[in-house]
């Protein structure tokens, strides 16, 4: 969480608000609140102004008076607030980045890598269980997952969720939401995570500057739309084992890729998650990892995976887990 200087004090909330908590009346308070934020000066915080009264509005961000001229504004994301962090001259930028092999760098020619440091001028480290957007919110930037993971999900009218995939480092999540301006899907993080904010506003900027650099979205697009597909065959036609094992080898060569064991991870999300993702129920992945180790395709002890026999979980996939 961000540190609030004691001269900062919450509008509108009481003393629990500077932990995080919103006061009582927040929500009576909002007009009052949003009248002395318009009125102010500096921000604090990167967040735009039709964003953080559209999160304000849903609940999801407090408000601090400052001295002067000053407010701060802080996001607030389930039960755990994010953390900004501005991008500094001793940062890790995308020139120098371990991962600019599989995210937005790859094949770019080293100047152009370069103008991309222009481009990620903050951090978001977002807590184990905390959303780094929700459906409808506002679509001001993507992100470039830095550390950690996260999934995303659909819920309709009645609350279900559906998850829809799952983000490792080096992925860009947040695209779903370029053509309405809004997110239409929640991303929430499996582990404490961190990702680079790409504001849409210098996309554009620099895509004047750097026409590759409209080319490395749109195969970020293509991507996330073969992902898609993949995951409509799997649920029309694979049988339940099939869609399993296809999971386990997707996971082992997206994390071969960035530099980990094809055979042993961790996985991050739990069984239920799974199920979910592959339309089939908790007691149907349990059985199945069950029978996958009596087979001696794979040892698994909780979360820790082992896969024995890559070839015979290839060939039970169908063969393609891109």
């Amino acid at each position: 969480m961000r540190a609030i200087s004691a001269d900062f004090k919450p509008l509108g909330l009481n003393k629990a608000g500077i932990e995080g908590l919103a006061g009582a009346d927040a929500a009576r308070r909002e007009d009052a609140i949003f009248d002395t934020i318009l009125r102010t000066g500096q921000a604090l915080s990167e967040i735009s102004l039709p964003a953080a009264v559209g999160a304000f509005r849903r609940g999801k961000l407090l408000a601090f008076a400052g001295p002067p001229g000053r407010y701060a504004i802080m996001r607030l994301r389930g039960d755990t607030m994010q953390r900004t962090i501005a991008i500094t001259s001793e940062s890790t930028r995308c020139s120098t980045c371990m991962l600019s092999d599989i995210c937005l760098p790859v094949g770019m020619a080293p100047d152009e890598v370069e103008k991309l440091d222009e481009l990620v001028k903050e951090r978001i480290r977002v807590s184990k269980g905390a959303t780094l957007f929700s459906l409808d919110d506002p679509a001001d930037a993507v992100y470039g997952i830095r550390f950690g993971s996260l999934k995303t999900q659909l819920e309709d009218a009645s609350g279900h969720m559906q998850i829809t995939g799952f983000l490792l480092p080096g992925e860009i999540l947040g695209m779903d939401g370029l053509l309405e301006n809004r997110h239409v899907s929640n991303a929430v993080a499996l582990e404490d995570s961190e990702v680079c904010v790409i504001r849409i506003q210098d996309i554009d900027h620099l895509s004047r500057l750097l026409p590759s650099l409209q080319q490395q979205f749109r195969r970020f697009m293509s991507k996330e739309i073969n992902r898609s597909h993949q995951l409509v065959m799997s649920l029309g036609s694979l049988r339940s084992e099939q869609r399993l094992a296809a999971f386990l080898m997707n996971m082992s060569q997206r994390l071969t890729a960035l530099g980990y064991s094809s055979t042993e991870f961790l996985l991050r999300m739990s069984r239920e998650e799974i199920g979910n993702y592959l339309g089939l129920t908790l007691e149907t992945v349990s059985r199945l990892f069950s029978r996958f180790a009596r087979e001696g395709l794979i040892r698994i002890q909780q979360r820790e995976v082992h896969l024995l026999d890559l070839p015979a979980l290839l060939a039970l996939s169908g063969g393609d887990c891109d």
